[in-house]
């Protein structure tokens, strides 16, 4: 029987791990089939069109909360890295209030990444909580994950797909291991390995491998087995701060 895709042998991952130059090289060189691309972005546009249509009372009423609680814009934007690390301007609902300092996210970005973060709170999260900047309707809109629907207009542009890694921030790169840029190869998605594995319970070393076994390992149907695992791990709120 062909082994499900998206169930990750971590044994394994961590052997690549251990030959990450090598690992990096071969992921620099895959060739995906050319229909299997088409399609991918066919379903990036019929799905992110049908969101922003189908959507659009709940992006007004989101907003007037958004409005009506705090002072400040309706969506944060920010430069975020795009595939092979093209900038791109990123959106969300903002959760926060505006115009806060950026320096208690660096240094949790730094610890992230450097495998310096500690269980919060008795159990294994990777992740701010209780983060002081995050306004009362931002941290309902964090928990349903309501706050990403904005990147429904990134994957439209073509900046984003709906399945791939997570697009980092420009300073988050300077304490990137080189065998870390690899997930940069693929473009950027709404969800991916990561959601559906655990999200903030999963330490920054192994969300990079999960994202470079779904580079290596990507079709059209794993992608689709990835949205599926995303609607209940959504409803449940799993991982999600």
């Amino acid at each position: 029987m062909k082994k499900d895709a998206t169930a990750l042998d971590l044994a394994t991952l961590e052997k690549q791990l251990e030959a990450a130059e090598t690992f990096s090289l071969r992921i620099g060189t895959l060739d995906y089939p050319h229909a299997q691309i088409v399609a991918k972005r066919a379903m990036d546009i019929a799905f992110s069109f049908l969101g922003l249509l189908l959507g659009a009372p709940a992006f007004a009423l989101i907003a007037a909360a958004v409005k009506l609680t705090s002072p400040g814009p309706v969506f944060f934007r920010q430069t975020r890295l795009g595939q092979n690390g093209v900038p791109f301007t990123f959106y969300k609902f903002r959760t926060m209030r505006h115009n806060n300092d950026e320096s208690l996210h660096r240094s949790f970005a730094q610890n992230f990444i450097n495998g310096r973060m500690e269980a919060k709170e008795g159990a294994r999260i990777f992740k701010m909580v209780r983060d002081p900047r995050v306004t009362r309707i931002g941290s309902f809109l964090r928990r349903s994950s309501l706050d990403e629907l904005p990147q429904l207009w990134n994957v439209l542009k073509g900046e984003m797909s709906l399945v791939g890694p997570r697009p980092p921030i420009h300073y988050e790169l300077d304490h990137y291991q080189d065998w870390h840029k690899g997930r940069l190869r693929a473009k950027p998605g709404l969800t991916g390995l990561w959601q559906v594995s655990g999200r903030s319970r999963v330490p920054f070393d192994e969300m990079v491998m999960l994202d470079l076994h779904y580079i290596t390992h990507w079709s059209l149907a794993l992608d689709v087995k990835i949205i599926l695992k995303t609607i209940p791990v959504l409803l449940k709120g799993d991982g999600a701060y």
